[in-house]
């Protein structure tokens, strides 16, 4: 993650963020930054369920209750709608999926009508983002991404998450939050004046922070006893939390093998996890009765919901395979050096290296077919050097290269013109090293245009359920799994297999193929 953080923040990169001058659909970049339109599943509060329950005939409700309807007074829920846009952009936008939907909607329709506040409504927005979260905002705005279901091995482990963060909904911590976030931003104002220094109010406000943090974790161990006390009233596995707890603990351990992973966007960054908190978790559960004894699970309804959830990478960013990024819809492919690592991140592809060697690609739009050579010096690179400036011919394409110098860093740039779009690779290494030239030389030579047929040939990742045949082991079924090179812990991983853990004729299990 350092290494990333050092080359997100160059001085030199002046603009890496695309605005409205971003390559047109379809491409990565406009995606993640595009406000989708909020089509979430609305779910109505218990009182609702019970005034539609019966009707004298099929025909639809001439007035049905709807969540905008319900929550247009609320003022908590027009927080949550100033917020949710951002939400939904920040995510990659909205996972839309029939199957899926519906999925979730039983779910947390369940646990709706078990809820302590029967008036309150509920949106549930499922995110089309490969990390592992849920959230909640003031007003009924719940949020869970695509990635963490398909973490989750069953019903009951959704719906764990979920009264927990409903939980942080009945209990208001949401405008708690921000009473108390307002509070310590006007502190260290005052702080700041009095003092007359902007660094003691920064100081001042971290403070705050750390202190929000504190508070933040009693929220926490709140909401996981209503959500713990709704999964059981709901009639599913009140212990699924802790189980849930316990997998998404082996999810960290897996990706912090990996210290360069952004785990930023992920549930256990922002919900702490402890022993204590899943200890805790299973004693509100066993008010209940015995684990193993009480309550629904849901495996295999919840299996056939996510048979075909889309796994990793969506078609609008591109996909990463092995050493090689790959986007059939703007049709170019680049590979990275052997030892490197790429990671497909919102605003850019990145790929770091050993010795602290980082890469970064982006593009803009060329709407005004200008001169590689003025647009390369045109300012938004720091410290370029005019006299290497070289026009160059890569596969076809028209480019040109410049070195560049700041602070620590040396610098190539390379430009590349591919119909009315300019693609940029930006390789940084320490000064002085002499892994520039090679670096920026394999990104260079390998980026090239698709065929029709490669393109057309590129599928995304997706969570197949399949059932164990007769002589299958773990071995076996984890060799099926693709997009990684550690298939036997993923598969254990996304099975919540403990070691030596077996599966037998007739079970299902979940792998990641096309």
């Amino acid at each position: 993650m350092m290494r990333r953080t050092r080359l997100d923040s160059m001085t030199t990169w002046k603009s890496p963020a695309l605005s409205s001058d971003a390559i047109s659909t379809p491409r990565r970049w406009a995606c993640r930054l595009m406000l989708l339109s909020a089509a979430a599943i609305a779910l109505n509060g218990c009182q609702t369920l019970i005034d539609q329950s019966y009707q004298p005939s099929v025909a639809p409700s001439s007035n049905p209750q709807i969540v905008d309807e319900v929550q247009k007074n609320d003022p908590r829920a027009a927080m949550g709608a100033r917020e949710h846009p951002r939400i939904v952009a920040s995510y990659g936008g909205e996972y839309k999926d029939a199957k899926t939907e519906r999925l979730v909607a039983r779910i947390a329709g369940a646990l709706t009508a078990v809820s302590e506040n029967p008036s309150q409504s509920y949106r549930i927005t499922i995110l089309n983002s490969p990390a592992i979260n849920a959230f909640a905002l003031p007003g009924g705005y719940l949020y869970v991404t695509r990635g963490l279901l398909a973490l989750a091995n069953d019903a009951s482990e959704v719906a764990a998450v979920l009264s927990h963060e409903m939980g942080h909904v009945t209990a208001n911590h949401g405008i708690e939050r921000q009473k108390r976030e307002e509070a310590e931003v006007i502190a260290s104002r005052v702080v700041a004046e009095v003092l007359s220094s902007d660094i003691a109010g920064k100081q001042a406000l971290a403070r705050g922070k750390l202190r929000l943090a504190a508070f933040s974790r009693q929220q926490e161990l709140q909401a996981d006893v209503i959500g713990v006390r709704m999964l059981g009233e709901a009639g599913y596995d009140p212990y699924s939390a802790a189980r849930f707890l316990d997998s998404m603990a082996a999810y960290s351990r897996f990706m912090s093998v990996d210290p360069e992973a952004d785990q930023s966007l992920d549930f256990l960054s922002s919900h702490p996890n402890s022993a204590q908190r899943i200890e805790l978790a299973r004693t509100h559960a066993r008010a209940f009765g015995q684990e193993g004894s009480v309550g629904d699970k849901g495996r295999d309804y919840y299996l056939d919901g996510i048979d075909g959830l889309l796994y990793g990478d969506s078609p609008e960013e591109g996909y990463v395979r092995g050493q090689t990024f790959l986007h059939g819809g703007l049709g170019i492919r680049f590979d990275v050096p052997p030892d490197f690592k790429i990671d497909n991140k919102v605003e850019a592809v990145m790929a770091t290296g050993p010795n602290d060697i980082a890469v970064r690609f982006d593009g803009v739009a060329d709407n005004q077919n200008q001169s590689l050579t003025n647009y390369i010096s045109s300012g938004w690179v720091t410290g370029l050097d005019p006299s290497t400036i070289q026009p160059i011919t890569i596969n076809g394409m028209e480019a040109v290269t410049a070195r560049a110098s700041a602070d620590r860093w040396d610098f190539d740039v390379t430009v590349i013109r591919n119909n009315s779009q300019i693609f940029r690779f930006l390789t940084a290494v320490p000064k002085g090293s002499d892994a520039l030239e090679p670096t920026a030389n394999v990104l260079r030579t390998s980026f090239r245009r698709m065929t029709p047929a490669e393109a057309a040939s590129l599928k995304p990742l997706r969570i197949r359920v399949v059932t164990v045949r007769p002589g299958e082991n773990i071995s076996t079924l984890a060799a099926r799994m693709m997009g990684t090179d550690r298939k036997l812990d993923l598969f254990k991983l996304i099975n919540a297999l403990p070691t030596g853990a077996a599966v037998s004729t007739g079970d299902r299990v979940k792998i990641i193929a096309e």
